[in-house]
């Protein structure tokens, strides 16, 4: 294997970036497709084009120079779906559409880890899942959104964190559904109280707001969301309106 290709350092992503518009191929890994048929392959390459996984297996490398493909070296390092379709797996769906394998056809969205964090498939999920400070890069339709150590998209809300308030004044108040079994009252302090069909404190705790998504963390434990549209709130199947005060 050369060693002239760059890896998953920030002279890989200038290359990627700089070839935004050819294919990426990622070469010499073991890949794990989640596909019936094609399963593990070791000393794979996966050939990238546009949004599309087009190409898996050893190989593919011979032509990257006639198809302009960006090549990086992958070598000792573990390739999966970026996201899982036990569906698919089974044999439930149509292979290779859509995300959830990496087999020709499928989206092209993955997950790249360390060989040392992924001696084989259990171990390569645990660290995906659990270790993010050890992934290498992650691909979404193409396109890189972690690379070396650093994430490339749109960074999580600094204020949704467990320990702090995440508050919209024009959402504080109480919430009514159209039958007016559910009523949902949200404090300025990031609290909420729900009263069900006249039964006061039903189910009471935190919550945050990031944009027109609500989060509940309720104080037995279990988690919940609703949305904003207009001037409504969609949460478990209601749809509530602000109560009005006077």
């Amino acid at each position: 294997m050369p060693n002239a290709f760059p890896t998953f350092t920030a002279d890989g992503l200038a290359a990627v970036r700089a070839g935004a518009d050819r294919p990426v191929l990622l070469t010499n890994a073991t890949v794990h497709t989640f596909d019936p048929l094609i399963g593990t392959m070791r000393g794979a390459d996966v050939l990238l084009v546009g949004k599309q996984v087009v190409g898996v297996g050893p190989g593919i490398v011979t032509a990257a120079e006639d198809d302009g493909a960006v090549v990086i070296d992958a070598t000792g390092t573990t390739i999966l779906p970026a996201r899982l379709d036990v569906a698919v797996a089974l044999g439930t769906t149509a292979r290779g559409t859509g995300a959830g394998t990496l087999a020709p056809g499928a989206d092209a969205s993955l997950v790249v880890v360390s060989d040392e964090h992924a001696s084989d498939l259990t171990a390569a999920l645990h660290t995906t899942f659990t270790r993010p400070e050890v992934v290498l890069a992650v691909l979404q339709a193409g396109k890189p959104m972690h690379w070396a150590g650093d994430s490339l998209g749109s960074a999580p809300t600094a204020s949704l964190q467990p320990g702090r308030i995440a508050v919209e004044q024009s959402r504080v108040g109480v919430w009514v559904d159209t039958d007016g079994f559910l009523h949902q009252e949200l404090t300025a302090d990031g609290r909420y109280d729900e009263t069900r069909g006249g039964r006061p404190h039903a189910f009471q705790g935190s919550y945050w707001v990031d944009g027109n998504r609500i989060d509940y963390l309720d104080d037995l434990g279990f988690w919940a969301f609703g949305q904003f549209v207009g001037d409504t709130l969609h949460h478990a199947g209601y749809t509530m309106h602000r109560k009005e005060t006077r």
